[in-house]
């Protein structure tokens, strides 16, 4: 299944009616503490998709209250365009399967895909899909977007910080990006609560979601 081939236009945002931009903020201290969009940047402007084999769709999570659990998804697709003019305008798409999860145990994986968390026979897939980026410091954004899991659409914010970009040995153009978010799991209907016998969550309410992301250019069509 191939949800974003190089055929299919990236739909962005129509932005047919002007933003309304507030007043700029007055005196020296605002003036300091502007971010303006790294003019090396403007080069990076277009079609990106992330490169599997480079990257980390994973997580963490407290288990029994001592010790952390990670895991990560092995099977998504994306479709990312990056502006380096003007941020505010670049957009992100990821579609997840639910029954890749991965954390090194087999046990622990087929409960997760189970009716307790993820339902992956129910519910296959997840997605995330920004809806504003803003600069918020030198080399790292804020991206808000949708994060639908299981029939549960919810906003979250992602911390991004733009590690740099290279062209590999292969002519294939690079960018590299981390990013991070925390939810709460119960929010999207991931529901199992079994106690221990002090009091606590036997798997905690709080889930990190972590992105490391190696990103590839998309070459322009014909």
């Amino acid at each position: 299944m191939n949800l974003f081939n190089r055929g299919t236009p990236f739909r962005r945002a129509d932005r047919t009616e002007p933003a309304v931009v507030p007043p700029p903020p007055t005196g020296s201290s605002a003036t300091a503490t502007a971010v303006l969009p790294d003019p090396r940047l403007a080069a990076l402007t277009g079609e990106w998709s992330i490169d599997p084999a480079h990257s980390r769709i994973g997580f963490s999570v407290r288990h029994a209250m001592v010790t952390t659990v990670r895991g990560a998804f092995a099977d998504y697709q994306s479709r990312l365009y990056f502006d380096g003019r003007d941020p505010s305008r670049s957009m992100a798409e990821i579609i997840v399967s639910t029954g890749s999860v991965d954390t090194g145990v087999e046990q622990r994986d087929a409960h997760l895909v189970g009716r307790d968390f993820l339902d992956a026979k129910a519910y296959p897939r997840m997605r995330f899909v920004s809806t504003a980026v803003e600069i918020a410091g030198p080399d790292v954004y804020r991206m808000t977007g949708d994060l639908t899991i299981k029939a549960t659409t919810r906003p979250v914010v992602l911390e991004l910080t733009y590690i740099g970009q290279v062209t590999d040995p292969f002519g294939y153009q690079r960018a590299g990006f981390d990013g991070t978010t925390t939810i709460n799991r119960s929010e999207w209907g991931l529901t199992y609560s079994t106690r221990l016998a002090e009091g606590g969550a036997m798997v905690s309410e709080k889930v990190r979601l972590q992105f490391d992301i190696a990103a590839i250019r998309t070459p322009p069509v014909g």
